[in-house]
């Protein structure tokens, strides 16, 4: 996951287990918190290294559940939740407690883009925002897209990740996207760059043309780019 054939980016979104000495070389981690340790944390802050713990906060992997809707995510299979359930609500928090007493830092934010799928959790999952970092504290909250929420969002997040900016993974392969989509998501960005979050692109791609491509466009945008696989397996 390089920026640069010389340089790493400031953040690695990692969903392996292991790699702590690789890991070590970024300022800041994305990491699925059951992979890791209290020691491997504390290994990684030691290296100066902010560490934060992966968190679901509208779509649920887990075992059948009161919260759970029906429908499934089509790409990887997790079941969308009712956001405002209390019994969600008090699991989601949970696992946000569990991750800082455990020893990271932060918190990441995905699932966030309830708006395409049931717009009417939008005030729901502000409020679930609103719990997690009252949970987090000082810690370093990142959100992934979230776009349905802004502005309100920008007051509850200290950075926002833009994922699948400028390329994608499809069927085929990966792929940039095609030139609509660009324009709509630089009309986005350009509403990003009014906030005073910390920006970040995350893109998929698999030869050098594409990452050149990713990393190029989101500099044109004030985001630091990160390009990965669609498992977000590189370090």
């Amino acid at each position: 996951m390089t920026e640069t054939p010389n340089a790493k980016p400031p953040i690695c979104f990692y969903y392996g287990n292991g790699r702590l000495v690789d890991l070590a070389a970024y300022p800041r981690v994305v990491l699925q918190p059951s992979f890791y340790t209290g020691a491997e944390l504390k290994y990684l802050t030691g290296e100066g290294v902010e560490t934060l713990a992966y968190l679901s906060l509208s779509e649920d992997q887990g075992p059948p559940a009161p919260w759970q809707r029906q429908e499934k995510n089509p790409d990887w299979g997790g079941a969308f939740v009712h956001v405002g359930h209390p019994e969600w609500v008090e699991h989601v928090v949970g696992q946000a407690r569990a991750a800082m007493d455990a020893g990271f830092d932060g918190l990441f934010l995905d699932t966030l883009n309830v708006e395409l799928t049931f717009p009417e959790d939008v005030p729901h999952l502000l409020t679930l925002v609103a719990a997690v970092r009252a949970v987090a504290g000082d810690g370093y909250v990142l959100a992934n897209r979230g776009f349905g929420m802004l502005p309100r969002l920008a007051e509850l997040v200290d950075g926002v990740v833009f994922e699948s900016f400028s390329a994608r993974w499809t069927d085929e392969g990966y792929a940039p996207w095609p030139p609509d989509v660009l324009e709509f998501h630089a009309q986005i960005a350009e509403q990003l760059l009014q906030l005073e979050l910390d920006l970040y692109a995350l893109d998929y791609a698999d030869t050098p043309g594409l990452t050149d491509f990713a990393i190029r466009r989101a500099r044109q945008f004030g985001m630091q780019c990160v390009v990965s696989d669609r498992a977000l397996s590189r370090v």
